[in-house]
């Protein structure tokens, strides 16, 4: 299928379609769809995929990092400096006074800042959330950490919230819209106009805030994998 670059097949009950940020076009399909009908339907979404494909391929490239003394690493929307040194004990980062501390002749960063990460992300979700799902009276089952490579969050069935664990790079304001659009999803489980309306009642600039996001999600990247 011209069109497509993957089908993965699964336990769903519909087809969609995910435009990557590189382009690469994926298709979900559930498992017994017949071939011809995946394409039916891609052909029928034929203008709407080209429009995400040209915009994924105008956003600027994001360029490998060499973890160089002088670079920068970014959190919660700042470009924070990079320091090359000796470190203490057996440590790799190190982060104090806004500056991230690399230990010298480390032959593999991106598994140590990755692991930095992720405890922070994993710290913020858990503090931010339940503040957030108390203003607007809403419960949730559990919150987990995500590596999803075109999603920034979900809402699971039974209620559990999965944020991507780069989303501690964004703005406080954009990270805030994702738990804010996975919230509204405990109740509305689509993305009907009902829903929106309701995100927009919780934060009425979420635009501005879904944007930024589009244009700069790549950029969330510690290895410029993206």
């Amino acid at each position: 299928m011209e069109m497509i670059d993957e089908v993965i097949r699964s336990k769903r009950k519909s087809i969609a379609i995910i435009v990557e940020r590189d382009g690469k076009v994926i298709v979900r399909a559930p498992v017994k769809t017949p071939e011809r009908l995946i394409l039916a339907f891609v052909i029928s979404k034929k203008a709407w995929i080209s429009e995400k494909k040209l915009f994924a391929l105008s956003l600027p490239q994001v360029k490998k990092r060499s973890f160089a003394n002088g670079e920068s690493l970014p959190l919660f929307g700042k470009q924070l400096p990079l320091r090359v040194s000796t470190l203490p004990g057996s440590k790799k980062v190190i982060f104090q006074n806004d500056i991230f501390y690399l230990a010298n002749k480390e032959t593999d960063p991106v598994t140590h800042f990755e692991k930095w990460y992720k405890k922070k992300a994993q710290t913020y979700f858990q503090e931010r959330v339940p503040q957030l799902a108390a203003v607007y009276g809403l419960q949730y089952e559990k919150i987990r950490l995500s590596s999803a490579r075109t999603r920034w969050g979900s809402c699971s069935f039974r209620g559990t919230l999965s944020f991507n664990w780069k989303l501690i790079m964004a703005p406080i304001p954009v990270i805030e819209y994702v738990i804010i659009h996975e919230l509204t999803h405990l109740k509305i489980k689509n993305h009907s106009k009902k829903f929106w309306d309701d995100v927009e009642r919780k934060m009425p600039d979420y635009k501005q805030r879904r944007d930024w996001l589009k244009k700069n999600g790549r950029q969330l990247s510690l290895d410029g994998d993206q």
